[in-house]
């Protein structure tokens, strides 16, 4: 009878040492969410005259856009105004153009150039 409670003590000690043995090891370290990379604006078009001075304007709202600082349907809707000064533009209307852009930039509240 000693013999057996010995074996079954024995048994629980095993047990007990295997279930400890089956807890998880330490924890992996938490992944750290990398930074968002820095959205790089591509160089804004040069030149002078409507074409230019829009696709310029163009580009500053697609960064906006891009970056969150002007929500996307109120960068569509500058869009559309935008697409119609540059066809205006490409209809060789360049005072008309020019109009249509500065009225785009005070509606949106983007500032006016100093010079064209």
């Amino acid at each position: 009878m000693i013999l057996h409670r010995a074996s079954r003590a024995f048994a629980t000690l095993i047990a007990v040492s295997l279930v400890g043995a089956c807890k998880p090891s330490a924890s992996a370290p938490p992944v750290v969410a990398a930074a968002p990379a820095a959205v790089l604006a591509p160089p804004l078009p040069q030149g002078n005259g409507c074409g230019p001075a829009i696709a310029r304007t163009q580009a500053v709202v697609d960064s906006d856009v891009a970056t969150g600082n002007l929500n996307a349907p109120v960068g569509e809707r500058f869009s559309a105004d935008l697409r119609r000064a540059a066809e205006t533009c490409q209809g060789g209307q360049e005072r008309e153009a020019l109009g249509l852009l500065a009225a785009a930039k005070a509606r949106y509240g983007y500032r006016q150039d100093a010079a064209r």
